[in-house]
C-alpha cells in the first residue's frame, strides 16, 4: 500500500483475495514532506483481521506508535542501515517495540515547516547542496567570518553598485532571525561594513549575503556576525537611495525571493525556495545521516571508493 489514493479500499480488496498480510508503506517523497504512515495504518487496521506491516521512516521514537496503530510487522530501514552502530540501533528499536517506550533520537526523523531552522542548523551547506542535486549554491560568494554558521529566511535587497542606502534601510525592516540578501551587481564599492553590522546585531538579524563588496572585515569578525560576500574592498560607495527591498534578486547566479531559506557556512551559501524548504531540509538531513555511516566505515578501515561502490570504466 504505497502511494495509493484509497489505501483502505485497496487493502480490504486484497484481503478478500486471500493475501497473508498487507504492508502500509510511507514513500520517501511523503517522508520528506514530513508525513508518516500512522493515520492510514490506523484506519486500515480497523477493517482487517490479517497481519499488517508498516514501513517508511520508522525509528526508535516512532516504532511504538506503529504498534499502537495496529502493525504487527515493523520494517525499519534508514534508522538501522544509516546508523553508526547498527547493532545498538536495532536493540533500541526492538526495546521500544517490546516495551512500547519511545527512545529519543536526533536522527532518522523528518520535520515539518516549524522545524526547518532546527534541521538546517544541524546540516551543512554541502549536505544541502547534495540534497538539491547541486542546485541553489551561490557562486563565488564565501564566508568572510570563518567558523560561523547562518540560517534564516531571506529579506532581499536590490541596489546599485556602491549604493548602501537600501541595504541599511533593510536592517530596519528585517525581522529577528532573517538573513539580508543583497544584489549589488557582483561589483564594488562596498555596501556593508562595521556600522551596518552593529545595527544588524541589535535587530538580531541572522546574517548577510552580498553579491558585491563588503569592508571592515576585522571588526565584523570581532563581532562574530555571519557575513558572506563576493568581494572585500576598503572603498565604500554613497547612499543614493536607488534600489528596492523585498523584490526578487539574483545573487551568485541564483534567483532569490524574500521568504526563501538561506544556509551559509565555511563551504558557502545555499538557498532553498520557500515552497520546497521542508522537503530539501529533510533530504539534507538524510544526506548527513548517510555520510555519518560512511564516515564510520572509513574510520574502521574501509575506503571511500569501497563504501560508495564507485562505477569504474577501465581502459583496456
Amino acid at each position: 500500500m504505497i502511494a495509493i489514493k484509497d489505501a483502505k479500499k485497496r487493502a480490504i480488496e486484497v484481503a478478500g483475495l486471500g493475501v497473508d498480510y498487507v504492508g502500509v508503506h510511507c514513500s520517501i517523497d511523503d517522508q520528506m514532506a514530513a508525513k508518516n504512515p500512522f493515520n492510514e495504518l490506523r484506519d486500515i487496521a480497523k477493517h482487517l483481521s490479517i497481519p499488517i506491516a508498516v514501513a517508511g521512516g520508522i525509528n526508535s521514537e516512532t516504532a511504538p506508535d506503529a504498534v499502537k496503530a495496529g502493525a504487527s510487522i515493523i520494517i525499519v530501514g534508514g534508522a538501522i542501515n544509516k546508523s553508526k552502530d547498527a547493532k545498538k540501533a536495532t536493540e533500541e528499536i526492538m526495546h521500544s517495540i517490546v516495551k512500547l517506550q519511545k527512545i529519543k533520537t536526533d536522527l532518522f526523523k523528518r520535520g515539518a515547516e516549524k522545524d526547518i531552522a532546527k534541521i538546517l542548523m544541524k546540516v551543512s551547506a554541502s549536505n544541502l547542496s547534495d540534497a538539491m542535486h547541486r542546485q541553489g549554491a551561490l557562486k563565488d560568494i564565501i564566508s568572510v567570518n570563518p567558523g560561523l554558521k547562518m540560517c534564516g529566511q531571506a529579506l532581499t535587497v536590490r541596489t546599485y553598485p556602491g549604493d548602501w542606502a537600501k541595504p541599511v534601510e533593510a536592517i530596519d525592516k528585517a525581522l529577528k532571525g532573517q538573513v539580508i540578501v543583497i544584489d549589488a551587481g557582483g561589483v564594488g564599492p562596498a555596501i556593508w561594513g562595521e556600522l551596518a553590522t552593529h545595527g544588524a546585531i541589535q535587530k538580531k538579524i541572522a546574517g548577510v549575503v552580498i553579491d558585491g563588496a563588503i569592508r571592515d572585515i576585522k571588526e565584523i569578525r570581532a563581532l562574530k556576525f555571519p557575513a558572506f560576500a563576493k568581494i572585500i574592498s576598503p572603498s565604500a560607495g554613497e547612499p543614493k537611495g536607488f534600489g528596492e527591498i523585498g523584490v526578487s534578486v539574483n545573487a551568485g547566479g541564483v534567483k532569490i525571493f524574500s521568504g526563501d531559506w538561506v544556509l551559509g557556512d565555511d563551504d558557502g551559501v545555499v538557498v532553498i525556495p520557500k515552497d520546497k524548504a521542508v522537503e530539501f531540509a529533510n533530504r539534507a538531513m538524510s544526506v548527513m545521516e548517510t555520510e555519518n555511516r560512511l564516515r564510520k566505515e572509513i574510520d574502521e578501515g574501509s575506503t571511500l571508493s569501497k563504501v560508495t561502490e564507485l562505477l569504474k570504466w577501465e581502459k583496456r
